[in-house]
């Protein structure tokens, strides 16, 4: 047969099929791709339900996973419907016969291409935006759980009378409802209208109608829907405008109506609301009368209706009504909004008290005794000396401390002590041969709690500990010390199995141990290891030797992030800390419950609010918020995670909550009662710093109770910057034991400053009863110093001591050759009237890569003391130098210079000694033998100019110099014996 291409004859190249060999080749590994790919997903859900059931959650994961996938398959089958049905619909009232048109022919191409596949394109079109809408719904699970398990408030807005929870947990499901109407109206309306010109039952430019009969019906029909569902939005806006957040009088997120919402907005909305009602009866109607020009013209009233009364009246109303006159109308409003809020904070019991800031007791010395009383001052901060903790108790290198240490309370010899507390916890970086048995299986966890006193240190300005050494011992008793759950422990380790694990080495070498808890999964059954080899990406977990019968893996080990998992519906305070608890170390953390629907009560973004000094130089401090911004907020739940078997227990803590309690109704089980909490635990717990945070930043406005102060902004008050660094952050609160003016007993307590908006001098004290247990705990308590007299607050005083001659000059001498000096925190403690001001100085220096304490700066009613200890500062404060003399210092006897005269040169050479003393004080703390000798030439030269200059002056006539020989000038509790030689001095 001829060639109907018309080009060359030849062969034809025959493409022959592959060989059976290599289909079946191809084919197998298309179905392990598949196995592979279905095996990864369920490696993921697989290893999730093995951990939960391994914490006893199992039914946080349950009940979790269930909620999801019902709210996908049912939303997303109810929008595939929705799109599917219109589709359908439109394809059914299509015109049976096309317009001969260009734009008609242009078409046919398309319906005939499309024609073989109708049913497949239509179910692939369903399935997608089902599949969108479906993940989308699932992400509402706790919306849905909310509402479904909601119980009431108790409480009432002012407004509309309706129970807090119809904002807290029915709002937000019934706009999650509107915004999938919406969603599934505005989709059908745009597949119908696309299959309707697909059709020819929508013309764009073939003559005659531009629409069929059957196209204006349905599609007027989606519109009413549509318009309808606004109708329903404007009835909802009316009750959003309860927890509608704005700007208003330098109030950030402001809740809540004013005047123009209760005057404005509200009628506006109903008016609206009737109009859109219309407008949708108006389109359902096009379904008899087949026209759309009354729908059209409804519509376009509607439209103009929103942007005359929705817009322009309410901008009218303010300008012309609520400007002129703002106080008076806005008043009953700010009252609302300042209840609603201090409720919803729980700053409500808040008490204001006026203080003076001054003393009034004229002879200082009697109030020397009283110090001990007002407070046990903490000169260790637990934010500097992590490093003394570090190099003086790491003992090995795979062990390190947090960089920030916790502060507790322990009961020594029956009386309560403030401590402070870290855990030597496990630090791979530390590991010497770096692999992964050892990372894995031989380096597991950490050993034993290291605490000290912080009230005081020993002589060479290091922790007094109280519990230390390698295993750790002292007054803390017996109790499990391996570290297998801890803030800084984020791998995954396999235990209990035939690897033996490293305890912990002493002078007899390693000691190792075998993990005999139940924590973790068990790796025996190999469906288990396959799942967590593809999880953590980490073949040899299936073949490793080093697996065995009785190996668990252990992992998500830190505190927050255990708590976190098990109670995904709950704000986690960003500092977890460690506590001794009976004969097991237990890690407490403090949980929130949080909404965002509290009607009037203004907004709080947790993660600014939460911010200080500390969380920006440590992410572990920073808060795991379940929801960023709030305006509820109770410290709902105090949970614990047992160090060494990762145990993780809820406790009720606020028994009055109704979110905790919706959410205990959802998760049945999964929160103990308050009472199961134990004595020893109960000693231990204490008011959260996230919440505490969040409560001062609300006080600084709303520590004010009447609207017209409110409106003024003249009370309104900041959070001091931290005052002993550079990083322009807040200043964090402090833990304290210590007495309020009206209290008969010091409590462990949790302080903080306020100065005012703008300035740097002192306008409030705040403190807050942390004494679990008791009946004040919670009870807030704020200082206000009056605005007609000025009270230095702590950048000032922290200002004072730097500026003062003879402290900035010490400052320097410590600062020199390679020395660092770190101030610690500043406390401030109320005591007669007045307020004590408190901060520990510490020294970095010569071979020490860490601080010691090494001065104490004090200040009470402008006077300003920095001494080698507390008690020496505040014996010079309050002027009682002699009432408790210095001892003898534990290096030997030393030679003071002696005291200013008024002769220049004299002034001059015994500046000059008091500088080579303090060197060669310096020189023995290393111990720097070479310098403090260098120190004793400078120091005996010095006093040698000075006895000739002041005996040069005699002779001419000036005045002696009362105490002008070494002796005369000896310190009180020191000798006045020649300078020691090294030899004499006490061994490095």
């Amino acid at each position: 047969m001829p060639d109907r291409g018309g080009g060359p004859t030849g062969p034809r190249i025959r493409v022959g099929r592959p060989s059976r060999r290599v289909r079946t080749l191809l084919m197998t590994l298309g179905v392990l791709a598949v196995l592979a790919m279905a095996f990864t997903m369920f490696a993921g859900f697989w290893t999730d339900w093995l951990w939960y059931r391994s914490v006893d959650y199992s039914s946080v994961f349950t009940t979790t996973l269930s909620t999801k996938i019902g709210l996908f398959f049912v939303f997303g089958l109810l929008m595939a419907l929705a799109v599917g049905f219109n589709i359908w619909l439109a394809h059914r009232l299509r015109p049976p016969l096309s317009a001969m048109s260009m734009e008609q022919q242009s078409l046919d191409r398309y319906r005939m291409g499309i024609a073989p596949y109708k049913k497949w394109l239509l179910l692939g079109i369903t399935a997608l935006v089902g599949l969108i809408a479906g993940a989308s719904a699932s992400g509402q699970w706790r919306t849905w759980l909310m509402w479904i398990n909601g119980v009431s408030f108790g409480q009432k807005d002012p407004q509309f009378h309706l129970d807090v929870s119809f904002y807290a947990f029915d709002l937000p499901w019934y706009r999650f409802l509107l915004g999938f109407g919406f969603a599934a109206t505005i989709l059908s309306l745009i597949a119908a209208a696309l299959t309707h010109y697909l059709y020819g039952g929508l013309r764009v430019t073939s003559p005659g109608a531009r629409a069929t009969a059957a196209a204006t019906g349905h599609l007027s029909v989606l519109l009413g829907i549509f318009v309808a569902l606004k109708a329903v939005a404007y009835w909802l806006d009316r009750y959003g405008l309860a927890v509608k957040s704005s700007d208003f009088k330098a109030t950030d997120n402001w809740t809540g109506l004013r005047y123009v919402d209760a005057n404005a907005y509200l009628p506006a909305k109903t008016i609206l609301f009737c109009i859109a009602v219309i407008c949708a009866l108006l389109f359902f109607a096009t379904l008899w009368r087949r026209t759309w020009q009354l729908p059209v013209i409804g519509f376009g009233l509607m439209v103009l209706s929103a942007i005359l009364i929705g817009g322009l009246y309410p901008a009218i109303v303010q300008k012309f009504q609520v400007q002129p006159n703002e106080q008076a109308k806005e008043a009953p409003y700010v009252e609302k909004n300042l209840k609603a809020t201090r409720e919803a904070y729980g700053i409500e019991g808040t008490q204001v008290t006026d203080y003076s800031g001054t003393s009034k007791t004229e002879d200082k010395t009697t109030l020397r005794d009283d110090v001990a009383g007002a407070a046990s001052i903490r000169v260790l901060d637990p934010n500097i000396v992590s490093p003394t903790f570090q190099q003086l108790q790491q003992i090995r290198k795979y062990y390190a401390f947090p960089t920030n240490l916790d502060v507790d309370r322990y009961s020594v010899n029956g009386q309560d002590q403030d401590t402070v507390i870290g855990l030597r916890e496990l630090n791979l970086a530390g590991v010497d041969k770096q692999n992964w048995i050892n990372n894995h299986f031989r380096y597991t966890h950490g050993y034993g709690v290291v605490a000290a006193k912080g009230t005081t240190a020993d002589a060479d300005g290091r922790p007094a500990f109280t519990e230390s050494n390698l295993p750790s011992e002292g007054v803390l008793g017996k109790y499990e010390q391996r570290i297998y759950y801890g803030e800084k422990t984020t791998t995954y380790s396999i235990v209990g199995g035939p690897q033996k694990e490293i305890d912990y080495s002493d002078d007899q070498g390693e000691k190792t141990t075998s993990y005999t808890g139940k924590s973790g999964v068990n790796l025996s059954n190999p469906v288990n290891r396959a799942a967590y080899a593809v999880a953590f990406g980490e073949p040899q977990i299936l073949y490793s030797g080093a697996i065995g019968e009785g190996s668990r893996v252990l992992y998500n080990r830190t505190p927050k992030e255990r708590v976190e998992a098990v109670a995904p519906w709950l704000t986690i305070d960003g500092d977890a800390y460690p506590a001794v608890v009976g004969d097991r170390v237990q890690w407490i953390v403090d949980a929130y419950t949080t909404t965002n629907g509290y009607p009037y009560a203004s907004r709080t973004t947790l993660g600014d609010t939460t911010a200080d000094s500390l969380t920006a130089t440590n992410d572990n401090r920073a808060v795991v918020a379940q929801q960023n911004q709030v305006n509820y907020i109770r410290n709902s739940v105090k949970a614990t995670v047992d160090a060494y078997t990762g145990e993780v227990k809820l406790y009720q803590w606020d028994t009055k909550d109704p979110v905790l309690k919706t959410w205990m109704k959802a998760f049945p089980g999964t929160v103990e009662k308050k009472s199961e909490i134990s004595t020893a635990l109960m000693a231990h717990l204490r008011y959260p710093q996230d919440l505490f945070k969040v409560q001062r930043e609300l006080l600084t406005r709303y520590h004010v109770k009447d609207a017209t102060t409110f409106l003024s902004g003249s009370e309104v008050w900041q959070v001091p910057n931290d005052p002993t660094n550079q990083s322009n952050d807040a200043v964090p609160p402090y833990y304290l034991s210590m007495k309020m003016p009206d209290q008969k007993a010091q409590a462990f307590s949790l302080t903080t400053t306020f100065t005012p908006n703008g300035r740097d001098n002192l306008s409030a004290f705040m403190a807050v009863d942390s004494e679990a247990g008791t009946s004040g705990y919670g009870k807030i308590r704020v200082l206000k110093l009056p605005t007609s007299t000025t009270v230095d607050g702590p950048k000032q005083v922290q200002s004072q001591f730097n500026s003062e001659q003879d402290i900035a000059e010490s400052i320097r001498l410590l600062k020199g050759g390679d020395s660092e000096v770190e101030y610690g925190n500043l406390l401030t403690v109320p005591l007669d009237g007045g307020l004590l001001y408190v901060e520990p100085v510490y020294v970095r220096g010569g071979g020490l890569k860490y601080p010691l304490l090494r001065k104490v700066l004090v200040s009470y009613g402008g006077v300003t003391a920095f001494e080698d200890s507390l008690d020496e500062a505040l014996n010079k404060v309050f002027g009682t130098e002699g009432a408790t003399p210095k001892p003898p210092a534990d290096d030997g006897d030393t030679t003071t210079p002696p005291p200013a005269t008024g002769n220049a040169t004299v002034q001059e050479a015994l500046q000059d000694a008091q500088e080579a003393f303090t060197a060669g004080q310096e020189a023995l703390k290393k111990p720097d033998w070479e310098a403090y000798a260098k120190a004793q030439a400078d120091l005996e030269a010095a006093l040698k100019r000075a006895e000739d200059a002041q005996a040069a002056a005699d002779k001419s006539g000036g005045s002696p110099s009362p105490s002008s020989s070494p002796s005369a000038s000896a310190k009180p509790g020191t000798s006045a014996s020649p300078t020691p030689s090294p030899s004499s001095s006490p061994s490095g």
